[in-house]
C-alpha cells in the first residue's frame, strides 16, 4: 500500500504539485520555498536537549497551538521545540505568533528520503501532529525514528471520514503509527474507532482552539481603531469573516435590503483566501455602495463596505464589531472557526453548513450565543439588529459557552510531558 501511495505521490510531483506551486507563484505571487520543502535548508540540531517536533497545517491550526507552545516553554525551558507548517500564510503567522518555538520551517514533501533527512538531522524525541494532517510517509518514518507519535486537537471532518472509511485498510495502517489520539469530541472518537483505531488509544479532551487568548482592546484602543478606519461611533458594524466564493453576493443582497431600512450599518468582509481580495472588491462594486479595501482606507475615507485585504487582523475587527457572521457556512464548505468573535463577547451567526465545526456550532446555538441563518430573510434580520439588548445577551452567552469549553491545553500538555518522560 505504501509503495502504491508513493508511486501516486511521485506522479503528482510531475502533474499536480507543479500546478499547485504555479498557483502560488502566479496567482498569489508568493515564494515557493521549494528548497526548504525538499530539505536543503534544515534547522540544525545544536545540542542533545530533549526535543519535540510539532506540525500544524495553516493559520487556524497554528493559532490554536500558540497557548500550548507557550506553556510548554514555561514549564520546560530546556526543551527544543521544532515547529513546521504547510502553507505560506501559516508560516507568516507562525513566525509572528509562536515566539516560543526554537525553529520554524516548512513541512517536507511526503517522500520517504526527504522525511528521513529531516528526522535524522532534527532527532526529535516525540512527534506531535495537530488536527488531521495524516501524511502516510511522514507518520511511518516518525514512528520509526522517534519514541512516540501523538495527535493533538484531533478532528475528523465528515468528508475526511468518508475518504478514510472508503480506504479503511490503508487508513488503519497509517493511523497505527500514532500512539495516542487526543480528539475534540466524542463524535471524532467514534469516527476513529469505526476506521479501526483502538478505543484505548483515543481520549476526548475538548478543542485547543477554545483556549483563545487574544489581545483585549481597551475602549480607547477601539475608538482609535475606528477613527483610523473612518468609522463613526454611531455606526453598527457587521463582520463577515473567512467568506468563500458564492457567499459574498448573498450577504450583499441582504445588506442592501437592510440598508434600505437602516442607514447606520457598515459591512466588513474578510475573504478566506488572499487571492480573492480583488474578486470580492469587484463583486461589492456591483452594489450601490462605496466599497474599499482595508489597505486603501484613511481617517478621511467614507465607505459602506470594507474588504479586509490583510492577514492577521480579523480578530481585532471582531473586537470592534456588533455582530459576526462566520463564512464557509452559506455554501457547502463546512464552516470556519467561530471562537474569536465569541472571545470578544459578540453574537455569532452562520449558515447551515457548519459540518467541520458541528459540535461547536451546536453548543453555541444551544447556549443562545449563536444563530443559524437559513435564508435571505434571516440574513436581513441579522443585519438589521432590531433589538440591541438581545444582541448583547447573545454575545454574553457566546462568551460563557466558550469559557465552558476550556481545559484542553492542560490535558494536552500532560500527555506530551508523559511521552517526553518515557523517551
Amino acid at each position: 500500500m505504501y509503495i502504491f501511495y508513493s508511486f501516486l505521490l511521485f506522479l503528482s510531483f510531475f502533474i499536480y504539485i507543479p500546478m499547485y506551486f504555479l498557483r502560488i507563484k502566479l496567482i498569489r505571487r508568493e515564494r515557493l520555498f521549494l528548497r526548504e520543502r525538499l530539505g536543503f535548508r534544515l534547522p540544525g540540531k545544536k545540542d542533545k536537549k530533549p526535543s519535540l517536533w510539532i506540525h500544524a497545517v495553516s493559520v487556524g491550526e497554528v493559532l490554536s497551538l500558540q497557548n500550548l507552545i507557550k506553556k510548554i516553554k514555561e514549564r520546560h525551558p530546556d526543551w527544543t521545540i521544532y515547529f513546521s507548517t504547510l502553507t505560506n500564510t501559516g508560516m507568516r503567522v507562525a513566525k509572528e505568533k509562536l515566539v516560543d518555538a526554537d525553529f520554524i520551517f516548512f513541512i517536507p514533501l511526503d517522500f520517504t528520503f526527504i522525511i528521513r533527512k529531516f528526522l535524522n538531522v532534527l532527532e526529535p524525541d516525540v512527534f506531535v501532529l495537530a488536527e488531521s494532517e495524516f501524511w502516510p510517509n511522514l507518520l511511518r518514518e516518525a514512528k520509526r525514528k522517534t519514541d512516540s507519535v501523538l495527535l493533538i486537537n484531533g478532528r475528523i471532518s465528515p468528508q475526511s471520514f468518508k475518504r478514510y472509511f472508503r480506504f479503511k485498510s490503508f487508513s488503519k495502517k497509517i493511523l497505527k503509527n500514532i500512539d495516542l489520539f487526543l480528539v475534540q469530541t466524542e463524535n471524532d472518537k467514534e469516527k476513529l474507532e469505526k476506521i479501526g483505531v483502538n478505543p484505548a488509544e483515543v481520549k476526548v479532551v475538548s478543542n485547543l482552539k477554545c483556549e483563545v487568548n487574544l489581545p483585549l482592546l481597551t475602549e480607547g484602543e477601539l475608538l482609535s481603531l475606528k477613527k483610523n478606519l473612518s468609522i463613526q461611533e454611531t455606526k453598527k458594524i457587521i463582520v463577515a469573516g473567512s467568506t468563500r466564493k458564492g457567499e459574498e453576493k448573498k450577504l450583499l443582497v441582504a445588506y442592501t435590503k437592510a440598508r434600505s431600512k437602516r442607514e447606520d450599518l457598515l459591512l466588513i468582509i474578510a475573504p478566506r483566501h488572499p487571492e480573492r481580495f480583488d474578486e470580492v472588491e469587484k463583486i461589492c462594486q456591483d452594489f450601490p455602495f462605496k466599497a474599499i479595501k482595508r489597505t486603501h482606507v484613511s481617517p478621511e475615507t467614507q465607505w459602506d463596505i470594507l474588504v479586509l485585504d490583510t492577514i492577521g487582523e480579523l480578530a481585532q475587527f471582531y473586537a470592534l464589531c456588533d455582530a459576526a457572521f462566520i463564512g464557509g457556512s452559506l455554501v457547502p464548505w463546512g464552516g470556519q472557526n467561530l471562537l474569536e468573535p465569541a472571545f470578544y463577547g459578540k453574537p455569532v451567526f452562520f449558515g447551515p453548513h457548519m459540518e467541520n465545526f458541528s459540535f461547536l456550532a451546536e453548543k453555541f446555538v444551544q447556549s443562545g450565543g449563536a444563530r443559524i441563518v437559513y435564508k435571505e430573510k434571516d440574513l436581513v434580520n441579522m443585519f438589521l439588529m432590531k433589538n440591541d439588548k438581545f444582541f448583547k445577551k447573545m454575545g454574553k452567552r457566546a462568551k460563557e459557552a466558550l469559557n465552558s469549553l476550556k481545559g484542553a491545553t492542560e490535558k494536552t500538555l500532560k500527555a506530551i510531558e508523559s511521552f517526553m518522560a518515557e523517551s
